[in-house]
């Protein structure tokens, strides 16, 4: 299997960023790793050994990146005003960075994004922003509205909200969305959902579901047993969805 090991400076982020792209030809997939997860969690957590032969049959080629989740969402000493825009140049790194880099290595014309946890709010974040730019999203254990406390898990802009939440939440900007061009790339999109019926955020998935059944959007919402929050659990899904 090729392995190739990539890190440049970015002047969007102002810090070095790395990637590690696995295979040479086929379906490009973003995947954006878990809650401070890094560049190479997807290799350590055994899911690229489970796409092993997809990816050496030139079916997949995957580009794992890096997060920078401590600087945004989870940086505590900055204002959520800060936390959001952070996580704005972010996205502005894998529009304006990632993206052409992967089409300069590989001009297929399927590009699809995937996340685990904290990584399928970014990627569904990206996809449903972006529809024109992707083919297919497939999203594992997600939480797709950061304001939420939920558990364990709070608020992460303790009650700040403006425009910018707006516009990278999905559950709120989507009800809301009446772009017909945009709509229709969503509705062309092959989207998967896929989460555990313990999950704390089910209930997020299904409110998710039914915002984009309302926009005639076809999807899948896969619930699996138990939590299924976990490398055990994500190394059985790849496979099967991606």
């Amino acid at each position: 299997m090729k392995r190739e090991y990539h890190k440049w400076w970015s002047d969007r982020l102002q810090r070095d960023m790395e990637l590690l792209v696995f295979g040479h030809a086929g379906a490009k997939v973003l995947v954006f790793p878990s809650r401070f997860g890094r560049f190479y969690e997807y290799e350590k957590l055994g899911i690229i050994e489970s796409l092993r032969h997809k990816i050496e049959q030139g079916w997949l080629q995957l580009y794992c990146i890096d997060s920078i989740d401590v600087e945004s969402f989870y940086c505590g000493w900055a204002h959520p005003s800060g936390r959001i825009q952070r996580h704005i140049e972010y996205e502005e790194y894998i529009l304006n960075e990632v993206l052409p880099f992967m089409q300069d290595m590989n001009s297929h014309e399927c590009v699809i994004s995937h996340g685990l946890s904290l990584g399928a709010f970014h990627a569904t974040n990206i996809a449903f922003r972006y529809p024109y730019l992707f083919k297919k999203l497939v999203a594992f254990s997600g939480r797709y509205d950061l304001t939420l406390n939920v558990e364990c898990f709070n608020d992460l802009f303790d009650g700040f909200y403006n425009e910018n939440i707006y516009f990278h939440t999905p559950n709120h900007f989507m009800p809301e969305l009446e772009c017909s061009w945009r709509l229709s790339k969503l509705r062309e999109m092959d989207i998967t959902f896929v989460i555990g019926k313990e999950d704390p955020f089910l209930q997020n998935n299904e409110h998710l579901s039914s915002i984009l059944s309302n926009k005639g959007i076809n999807h899948q919402l896969l619930v699996w047993d138990d939590r299924a929050h976990s490398g055990y659990y994500w190394r059985r899904m790849a496979p099967l969805y991606i």
